[in-house]
């Protein structure tokens, strides 16, 4: 586990691509414990830790992930995230067949729907039944011979929204098979981080910047230099 920030309200850390953030039904261990048990330890805290969750990431997803340490911390994080108080912005490589040469930001709208049984998002042009409106912004950073890095910011918060709407433009994320990536990456990750996340501290008031660091795979290091 990495941890990015820390004082007595809040921590985030930096998860890897296969941590879950809170308990499943798999029964996978989840970041939230080790986090967990990495506080009682450093700071000798007897009994119970107390540690919010605000907000998850997807599984295969890696980056940022931020914690309440207290409860005051909690409420107000709470708020904060339902009234989009808090700035995230992601990364992702992209099949770039359908991408357009462009260093501007390009907006996207869809109306999404979604499948429980399959844990799945499907994107229309078009309002339809049961469907919720789902927009975000996204720019390029640089491209390669295959693929290129964005930078994208949500403006509202859906199931799989980022994953599921550049997939339905013809740009899937790289490795997510679930929305038409030709192929798998090798340890099961999909590339797409969480890679900056910006707020006002909920008790303090100060300004919090956290960036992660870029995924251990040569791809992301070749695309970001370019």
């Amino acid at each position: 586990m990495q941890v990015i920030y820390e004082d007595n309200h809040i921590i985030i850390v930096n998860k890897q691509s296969g941590e879950i953030v809170q308990g499943d039904k798999t029964g996978d261990r989840p970041l939230s414990n080790i986090v967990k048990d990495y506080i009682k330890e450093k700071y000798h805290k007897p009994g119970e830790v107390f540690l919010g969750v605000v907000h998850r990431l997807d599984r295969p997803v890696s980056g940022l992930v931020v914690f309440a340490r207290t409860s005051k911390a909690l409420a107000r994080l709470n708020k904060m995230f339902a009234e989009g108080q808090v700035h995230k912005t992601y990364w992702a490589i992209v099949e770039k067949s359908n991408l357009k040469d462009e260093r501007c930001d390009q907006e996207i709208t869809h109306w999404l729907t979604r499948n429980e049984q399959q844990n799945k998002s499907y994107a229309y042009d078009h309002e339809v039944p049961h469907s919720k409106k789902a927009m975000l912004r996204y720019r390029m950073l640089s491209q390669g011979d295959r693929y290129a890095l964005l930078e994208v910011q949500l403006m509202t918060g859906r199931h799989h929204q980022i994953r599921c709407q550049l997939s339905a433009i013809g740009c899937p994320i790289k490795g997510d098979l679930k929305y038409g990536a030709r192929r798998s990456n090798p340890d099961g990750s999909i590339s797409l981080q969480s890679h900056r996340v910006e707020f006002e501290h909920p008790v303090s008031h100060e300004t919090i910047v956290a960036e992660a660091p870029l995924p251990d795979d040569p791809l992301w290091q070749k695309l970001l230099h370019m």
